[in-house]
């Protein structure tokens, strides 16, 4: 518990001053965050085995962070085709040691974790993007908190046993709960939204998602057999392991345009 509370303070306080700042600061931690996010995915189906197909990915995963439908020359749709192309070709240079579904798996793997850092960054600039941000954590982790507390208090009836043995449905209520008290307390010092009842359907809906985006994690780890996606953060795992939430939250939030 020790190294978990530390490995928090330090993570609090290297990364939420570099959110307070945004600029080029704030997206050059969030694309080595999102790189290693990525490559933790790919070390668990052993695909970071494959050096230029993990490069290509990269490559892929940094085209889908750009905050422009343009990088360079091209749009990300064509970027997107282009190293489906290349990835497929080099399942023939290898004779299949490389193989279609390795080509799936990297490919669905960038837009996975891509398709949420960038709505993380695109978050942080729009008009009161940092109160957004914000927001979205504090449901976040009072529906992580919630879930807990209520899981041990009053949980009996499981929710998904297959993926996650310990989560129960009294836990998942109390999580969604807890988010709705959180999001209004904070709401009253820094407005989210005109409508208090477009505010609880919201957080209703994203405490849904952010334990959602925590099974789906669960999910891929028990498919791998691996405890933690990484070993990066002492205590808490690695980065999907703290981040999986965040990446359904917050393109969640994009796609209502709830943020817009």
């Amino acid at each position: 518990m020790k190294t978990r509370i530390v490995t928090a303070i330090l993570a609090i306080a290297l990364f939420f001053p570099l959110v307070f700042l945004g600029a080029w600061p704030f997206y050059i931690i969030m694309y080595i965050i999102a790189t290693l996010g990525l490559l933790e995915l790919l070390k668990m189906r052993a695909a970071f085995n494959y050096p230029i197909p993990t490069g290509l990915t990269i490559i892929l995963l940094w085209s889908l962070l750009f905050q422009s439908d343009y990088v360079l020359f091209s749009t990300k749709l064509e970027i997107l085709l282009f190293i489906v192309l290349l990835l497929l070709a080099y399942t023939v240079l290898v004779k299949n040691k490389f193989t279609f579904n390795d080509c799936a798996f990297l490919v669905l793997s960038a837009i996975y974790v891509g398709l949420g850092f960038y709505y993380f960054i695109q978050t942080r600039t729009v008009d009161n993007g940092l109160v957004y941000i914000f927001y979205a954590i504090l449901v976040i982790l009072a529906t992580d908190t919630g879930a807990y507390f209520s899981g041990r208090l009053f949980g009996k009836r499981k929710l998904w046993p297959e993926i996650s043995p310990k989560k129960t449905i009294e836990g998942a209520v109390g999580g969604i709960i807890l988010s709705c008290i959180v999001a209004l307390v904070f709401h009253f010092y820094f407005a989210v939204h005109e409508s208090i009842v477009i505010l609880l359907i919201v957080t209703v809906l994203a405490s849904i998602f952010a334990q959602v985006g925590d099974l789906v994690e669960s999910a891929i780890k028990r498919h791998y057999a691996v405890k933690d996606s990484g070993k990066i953060l002492p205590g808490h795992g690695g980065i999907l392991d703290r981040f999986d939430s965040w990446l359904f939250v917050f393109p969640l939030l994009h796609f209502i345009h709830f943020i817009s």
